[in-house]
């Protein structure tokens, strides 16, 4: 790679890691579909709730760079994309100034949803603030202790789905709930080829996920399962008349379980971040196809 300026604005987009930005942009197109069917959509709330994921998203990777620095989690041997504070692409001030810049930008977004979500919506943002830091930061890193895919659950699912679902209608709905969860099993998958790929490295840095927990041919059945799980989940909203929205995602399958055979022949190293963007990828069509589901019923 060209060498990279220190805290020029090719760093900070590196740092910001565009290929998981479809995490925060799935939940929140999920949860305005299911607006729109119901009748309730409006397009300021959603276009906030739009930029409020995506600066949590950035928020949350500059903290995983910072602090998996600090902590020496990212060495020379790091398989990963490389992260900006290791490469010294950005300062570690620099890097704490960027995260109080989003933090705080992303709290002014979030002050703005009161006036649609209601005062209910502030503890909310804080735990997301909270979490953001508390999943590599502090004395017990959440991502280092096996905590990682249920918080993927809980905020690139519940939280995002249904909040952006909430801010527009001021109610739950069961199909919020399915949504939700298969919106975050399906983003698990990208948490998950994640921490195959680095099961090794995981493991002498005593960060203990789920994949480190369980053996490293766990994390192959696991992506699988993920996916299948979620396409199949979706099959409720046959129930509720949206024939779509339960056809629709299981052409997803066709790409995951397409990607899966990819990373079963890769097995192991470098390579796997080609499965990595293209995890991404995947992801961003199923919330297509299931967004489009759920509009058309």
């Amino acid at each position: 790679m060209k060498e990279i300026k220190i805290n020029s604005v090719k760093a900070w987009i590196l740092a910001s890691r565009p290929k998981t930005l479809s995490g925060a942009a799935v939940p929140v197109l999920i949860g305005s579909s299911l607006a729109y069917n119901d009748g309730y959509f409006a397009f300021t709330p959603a276009i906030l709730c739009f930029i409020f994921a995506f600066l949590m998203q950035i928020d949350a990777n500059f903290i995983n760079d910072l602090f998996d620095f600090i902590k020496g989690s990212d060495g020379e041997d790091r398989l990963g994309p490389k992260r900006a504070c290791t490469q010294g692409w950005i300062s570690t001030e620099a890097m704490k100034r960027g995260i109080a810049f989003t933090t705080m930008t992303a709290s002014l977004i979030g002050f703005f949803l009161l006036f649609f979500g209601g005062l209910e919506m502030i503890p909310v943002g804080i735990l997301c603030i909270i979490f953001a830091f508390l999943y590599t930061a502090g004395p017990y890193p959440l991502a280092y202790h096996g905590w990682g895919d249920l918080l993927v659950i809980i905020f690139f699912g519940f939280i995002p789905v249904g909040c952006t679902y909430y801010v527009m209608s001021h109610t739950w709905t069961s199909s919020i709930t399915i949504a939700s969860l298969a919106c975050g099993i399906v983003i698990d998958s990208l948490l998950m080829v994640n921490n195959y790929r680095d099961f090794e490295q995981d493991k002498q840095n005593g960060k203990k996920t789920l994949i480190v927990k369980m053996g490293a041919s766990s994390g192959k059945a696991l992506y699988l399962i993920t996916g299948v799980i979620a396409a199949e989940l979706c099959w409720y909203f046959a129930f509720n008349g949206l024939y779509w929205a339960a056809i629709l995602p299981q052409i997803y399958l066709i790409p995951h379980i397409l990607t899966w055979n990819e990373m079963v022949r890769i097995g192991k190293g470098k390579e796997l971040n080609r499965v990595l963007g293209k995890t991404g990828r995947n992801i961003f069509i199923f919330g297509l196809l299931l967004s489009l589901g759920i509009a058309l019923g």
